[in-house]
């Protein structure tokens, strides 16, 4: 019986796991650029690699395809403004050496929350 029960359960992570999307990687002049599914079929992140590295604009995004993240690599390095959108509303996180510098937390159009 404990066979019977393991044999189905592979059988069952081997199922849903072929009905996940693949990635598709598509060339675009230097760089390639990235798509990931989520197991819905919906957009999880876009973005680019250049050399091997995250570089450019990437952006993520939630199982409903609602934007959830968005900002720039410069080869594999997180630089500059990111932008995260929750619930109670946006946070704008810059980057400084892939590292955070500053927080801003807005919420209807004005800064509740400053973290330098």
């Amino acid at each position: 019986m404990k066979i019977v029960m393991s044999l189905g359960a592979l059988l069952l992570t081997c199922m849903l796991s072929a009905q996940q999307p693949e990635p598709r990687m598509e060339r675009v002049g230097e760089q390639v650029k990235a798509t990931y599914y989520h197991d819905n079929g919906e957009i999880a992140q876009v973005g680019f690699y250049q050399d091997g590295k995250l570089h450019g604009e990437w952006k993520m995004y939630d199982n409903e395809g609602k934007k959830l993240a968005m900002g720039q690599y410069i080869e594999g390095v997180r630089t500059g403004k990111w932008f995260f959108w929750e619930a109670d509303g946006l946070k704008e996180v810059d980057y400084e050496q892939n590292k955070i510098s500053r927080v801003v937390k807005w919420n209807q159009g004005e800064a509740v929350v400053v973290n330098e």
